[in-house]
C-alpha cells in the first residue's frame, strides 16, 4: 500500500439521458465538477445507434478530453462518465472506466464508485463460464456479471437486479445500454452517494449534487439505498428498491462524505455538506474549548468546520493560510514523493495574521500525521505563539475496505499512538478530536445510517467481510474504484 497523508476519495460517476445531442459534452462538464473525487483517470462512453463509443485515459478530465477528442464522441442523448482514484493496485489505463461489455444480444457501458469485496469469487465464477477480462478492476467484473445475467434472463433489468444482488460491499453504479437505457444502482446500505437531477432536456445521475448544479439540472432526490432506477429518453420508467439484504453488518453511508470527500456545495441524503461541517466545528468547540486569539481552518475542508468552531466559541475567525490553487490536491497523487513536494508548496501561513497569536487550527482529519506536522511547523515559523489543533473527525484507527485507499493500519498514526503522543508528534500545544457521538449528531439531519468503522472498528467481526477479504488477498490486482 502507498503511504498517505490524507484519506483519498473513491471515484465519481455521472450519466445523462435526454433529448439532446450533447450528452458527452454535458458528461464532461459533470466530471469537471466531480474532479475532486479522483484525478488519476477519466472516461466517457456515449451511444450512437446501438453502438457504444468510449474514450478514456489517465490524467485529469481536462487533460484526457481535448476539444478534438470530445468532437469525436457521438452526438448522442445518452452517455456515462467516470473520474478515477484507484484505491488499490496500479493506476493502469486498462482500469480507467467506463467499461464497455459486449454480449450475445447487446452491449453496456458501466461506471462504478465503491469496492465490491467479493469481486475475486465472481471473477473466478465468470472465468469458469468462459468470460474474458482485459483489466484488473472490480468494475469490469460488475459489467461482465450484468451482461452474463442479462443474456441468461433475456432482459436487461432482470440481469441488473440479479447481478446487483450478488455483489457484496459498496457500490454506486451507472450503466448505459445499447437499447437507450440509463440505469443507476445504489447498494442496500448506501455506502456511496448517488443522486438524480432533471431539466427540460432530460435527466441525469451524479455522485454529488454539485455536478447537477454545474450542468443545469435541478436536484430531484437521492437514489435510495438498494434502489434501481431506469431512465429512457429522459424519463424514469422504473424505480424500485430491489436490494434489501444488508450483507455487510453495521454499515451505512460513509460519514467521511460529510467530513471531507464531498464538495461543500453538495447536498447528500438531505443534508448540505457545508452545514454538516459547520455543525462539526460547533461540536468541537463544545467538546474541546481552549483560550485562543483566532480560529483558522486548514484549507479547504477545514474551512467550514473552523467557521462553526468560531461561531460556537466566540473566538474570531481568521485566514491563517493562503492556498496555492495551482498545485492541486497533494494527497491525490499516488506517489509519495509527488505528494510531499506538493504539500510544501500548497499552503503558506499569513504572518501578519498569526504572528504573536494563540491559534486554533481546525482540520478534517489526521491520518498519517506528516502533513499536520508540516502545517504546524510552518505556523510556528510564521510566529504563532501557541498552536492548538482541533479535528472534525474522530481518531482514524482502522482500515477501510469499502472504496477508499486505506486497506491497512500500518501508517495510521492513531492506531499506534495515544492522542497525547500524537500531540507531541505533530508539536501542538493541545489536540482535540470530535467524538463519534458528536460527529453523528452533527450529521443527524441526514436520513441515513452511517458507517464509522474506520473510527470504531468492527470490520474483523464481520464474518462475510473477513472471508471475502482473505480470498481477495489471494488474487493479484483486483482493484476497487
Amino acid at each position: 500500500m502507498n503511504s498517505f497523508d490524507k484519506l483519498n476519495e473513491e471515484c465519481a460517476i455521472f450519466g445523462i439521458s435526454g433529448e439532446t445531442e450533447e450528452a458527452a459534452g454535458i458528461t464532461y462538464n459533470g466530471l469537471l465538477s466531480l474532479q475532486h473525487r479522483g484525478q488519476e483517470g477519466a472516461g466517457i462512453a456515449a451511444l450512437s445507434g446501438n453502438t457504444i463509443h468510449c474514450y478514456k485515459n489517465r490524467g485529469l478530465v481536462s487533460e484526457v478530453f481535448s476539444g478534438r477528442i470530445l468532437d469525436k464522441l457521438p452526438k448522442s442523448g445518452l452517455a456515462v462518465g467516470h473520474t478515477r482514484y484507484s484505491t488499490t493496485g496500479t493506476n493502469s489505463v486498462d482500469n480507467v472506466q467506463p467499461f464497455v461489455t459486449e454480449y450475445l444480444t447487446g452491449r453496456i457501458a458501466t461506471a462504478h464508485n465503491g469496492n465490491v469485496i467479493n469481486a475475486r469469487q465472481i471473477r473466478e465464477k465468470l472465468l469458469k463460464l468462459g468470460l474474458k477480462f482485459s483489466a484488473t478492476s472490480d468494475s469490469e467484473i460488475i459489467s461482465s456479471l450484468v451482461a452474463y445475467y442479462t443474456v441468461e434472463s433475456k432482459d436487461i433489468l432482470k440481469g441488473v437486479v440479479r447481478a446487483a444482488r450478488e455483489l457484496v460491499g459498496a457500490f454506486s453504479i451507472i450503466i448505459i445500454t445499447g437499447d437507450n437505457k440509463l440505469i443507476a444502482i445504489r447498494d442496500s446500505l448506501g455506502f456511496r452517494p448517488l443522486c438524480i437531477g432533471r431539466n427540460d432536456k432530460g435527466m441525469a445521475f451524479a455522485s454529488e449534487s454539485c455536478a447537477l448544479d454545474g450542468c443545469g439540472f435541478e436536484f430531484v432526490r437521492d437514489v435510495l439505498p438498494g434502489e434501481i432506477v431506469v431512465i429512457e429518453n429522459g424519463k424514469i420508467i422504473y424505480e424500485h428498491v430491489d436490494l434489501t439484504d444488508k450483507n455487510v453488518p453495521g454499515g451505512g453511508l460513509c460519514i467521511f462524505e460529510y467530513v471531507y470527500f464531498a464538495r461543500p456545495d453538495s447536498v447528500i441524503d438531505n443534508l448540505a455538506v457545508s452545514a454538516a461541517r459547520q455543525n462539526m466545528g460547533g461540536m468541537l468547540a463544545v467538546e474541546h474549548p481552549v483560550e485562543a486569539d483566532i480560529v483558522c481552518g486548514v484549507p479547504d475542508s477545514g474551512t467550514e468546520a473552523a467557521f462553526g468552531y468560531s461561531a460556537a466559541s466566540g473566538i474570531p475567525l481568521a485566514t491563517g493560510f493562503v492556498k496555492n490553487r495551482y498545485i492541486g490536491r497533494s494527497f491525490i497523487y499516488p506517489v509519495q514523493s509527488e505528494r510531499e513536494s506538493a504539500v510544501r508548496l500548497k499552503l503558506n501561513p499569513v504572518r501578519s495574521i498569526v504572528e504573536g497569536k494563540r491559534v486554533i487550527l481546525v482540520d478534517d482529519s489526521i491520518v498519517r500525521g506528516t502533513t499536520s506536522a508540516r502545517i504546524v511547523r510552518a505556523m510556528r515559523q510564521a510566529g504563532a505563539r501557541e498552536v492548538h489543533m482541533r479535528v472534525s473527525s474522530p481518531p482514524f484507527k482502522f482500515a477501510c475496505h469499502y472504496g477508499t485507499d486505506i486497506d491497512s493500519t500500518e501508517n495510521l498514526i492513531a492506531n499506534k499512538m495515544s492522542i497525547d503522543q500524537i500531540r507531541q508528534k505533530i508539536d501542538v500545544d493541545s489536540l482535540g478530536y470530535i467524538s463519534i457521538k458528536s460527529l453523528k449528531t452533527a450529521c443527524s439531519a441526514s436520513n441515513m445510517e452511517f458507517c464509522v468503522k474506520c473510527f470504531a472498528g468492527g470490520n474483523e467481526a464481520d464474518g462475510i467481510l473477513k472471508d471475502n477479504l482473505e480470498a481477495k488477498e489471494g488474487c493479484q490486482g483486483i482493484e476497487a474504484d
